[in-house]
């Protein structure tokens, strides 16, 4: 029997408030709109190690309560949010997106798509509370984004392709359109899953998002011949090389057409606004004599994205916004790498954890700054 939740479970900590208060009061002082996302890769170990995390029902409660306590403390501070980050990862990489870990023989794909369930619960329970708390409130879903392209025209290749993108949309068919998409009945019998659901769980679902969030780094190829000898291991979302679009060191093919037929694709599909939540390069940047890091290879990678996403706009799609990955150097989620650096402002500190942790600006910083104050306007 699960241990009763201690008096600290139940209670918010009011130091921990406080603190996120000053933090979105100060960027509203600067004029900063801030977006929230509930979860991002986050399960607390209690939460694992007592519960198993979302394989567990009762992480519904859980999360139900802390989304609460988010929306009524930061009400009028917080408009946007989002409920999961890369919500679609759970399949891809369990622990990372979920904190999931399999015992010995069991079922993988019936403990994986159980707890997408119970994920789709929560994120509809939280959207129907924000709303109660303030109708104002906007709720987002967020996507590991980017289309599949069929390896070849080989019909076979064609539907790997199109199998492939119905299961990374999966979640968002669910949080976007208020039901399981009709293809599951096939997945599920051909994987020997059953779905425990409750009753009620089908009204719960139609709670949809306001909007639909993603993440686009790079698009994706499949065929009917891929697996894991000759897919990449460059990125969670495996994929074959696209020998038509040149790559990151890393692997990832850079491919700014591929955000606009991806953003196509999502508005045809869901008919919500999009707002594309992170965009960027992860490369070596290396300080020159000087000190200063000229990382014009980033500047080309975003300024050919953002505009990719204007003519996405240009074609009719209700864009709420753009903000990059990231602001400053971190750990690559991807690889446990600091080389493979994303942000606008370098840091210094190396894989092996050497390093003085200064910070300085790089070049991108400056000319981001400036497609900030022109509203992506001014790319030059």
């Amino acid at each position: 029997m699960a241990p009763v939740p201690s008096r600290y479970e139940l209670t918010p900590n009011p130091q921990g408030i406080a603190f996120y208060r000053d933090l979105f009061m100060e960027c509203r002082r600067h004029g900063i709109e801030p977006l929230v996302t509930l979860s991002h890769f986050d399960v607390p170990m209690h939460l694992v190690i007592e519960y198993g995390s979302w394989r567990n029902r009762k992480m519904v409660d859980f999360f139900t309560r802390y989304a609460r306590t988010c929306f009524t403390a930061f009400d009028g501070l917080v408009k946007y949010w989002l409920t999961f980050n890369e919500i679609n990862i759970l399949l891809h990489s369990p622990f990372s997106g979920a904190d999931l870990v399999f015992a010995e023989g069991e079922n993988v794909e019936q403990v994986k798509y159980q707890a997408t369930h119970h994920e789709l619960i929560a994120s509809a329970l939280a959207t129907k509370i924000a709303h109660e708390v303030n109708p104002a409130n906007q709720v987002g879903c967020m996507l590991a984004g980017g289309n599949f392209y069929p390896w070849s025209c080989k019909p076979q290749d064609v539907c790997a392709a199109l199998e492939k993108d119905r299961e990374n949309l999966f979640f968002i068919d669910v949080q976007a359109s208020g039901a399981y998409p009709a293809w599951t009945g096939r997945l599920f019998r051909e994987k020997g899953i059953e779905v425990a659901m409750a009753d009620g769980d089908d009204a719960i679902l139609k709670h949809t998002v306001d909007f639909v969030s993603f993440s686009y780094y790079a698009s994706r190829c499949a065929s009917a011949e891929m697996n894991e000898h000759n897919s990449s291991a460059a990125n969670v979302v495996k994929s074959l090389a696209n020998p038509h679009v040149s790559r990151s060191e890393w692997g990832w093919g850079i491919d700014p057409l591929g955000l606009r037929i991806t953003m196509n694709m999502m508005y045809d599909r869901y008919q919500k606004p999009l707002f594309l939540v992170e965009n960027g390069l992860g490369a070596r940047d290396e300080p020159d004599a000087n000190g200063e890091i000229n990382d014009d290879y980033r500047i080309s990678y975003l300024r050919e994205h953002i505009r990719a996403m204007g003519d996405a706009i240009a074609d009719g799609i209700p864009v709420i916004g753009y903000t990059t990955w990231g602001c400053i150097d971190l750990v690559a989620a991807s690889t446990g790498e600091m080389s493979k650096r994303y942000g606008f402002v370098y840091v210094d500190r190396d894989d092996r954890g050497n390093g003085t942790l200064a910070r300085r600006r790089k070049r991108s910083f400056w000319w981001y700054k400036k497609v900030i104050a022109s509203n992506g306007a001014d790319l030059d």
